[in-house]
């Protein structure tokens, strides 16, 4: 079992820039390829972007490259989200998600792919 805490969620303006974090704990964080995924009311949970679990490689939604940056810091069993130039249609509760390395498909931009999830932070960005 993993347990997955996001926190850094807020309100900010559009042009600004907000830092998600994700703590884990429970299990051998580098075991895990790691996610963050958006959802706003009526919609469906979004893919935003992962890093593989040596945080060598990462992957992005179209609409989130060259803004957003994902990293992790696997002494510390956390995953970051860095946006920047956040956009009012950024506005969303922001998940993170632990996908197994064994067995899994890296990138997977897809929901049943990531066996954990936080309980999600909410980023409101305003125009």
């Amino acid at each position: 079992q993993v347990q997955l805490v996001e926190s850094g969620g807020g309100l900010v303006q559009a042009g600004g820039s907000l830092r998600l974090s994700c703590a884990a704990s429970g299990r051998t964080f580098s075991n895990y390829n790691m996610g963050w995924f958006r959802q706003t009311p009526g919609k469906e949970r979004d893919f935003v972007a992962t890093i593989n679990w040596s945080g060598s490689s990462t992957y992005y939604a179209t609409s989130v490259k060259g803004r957003f940056t994902i990293s992790r810091d696997n002494a510390k069993n956390t995953v970051y989200l860095q946006m920047n130039s956040l956009k009012p249609e950024d506005t969303a509760v922001y998940y993170c998600a632990a996908q197994q390395v064994f067995g899994g498909s890296w990138p997977s931009s897809t929901k049943s792919h990531y066996a954990y999830w936080g309980q999600g932070t909410q980023v409101t960005v305003s125009s």
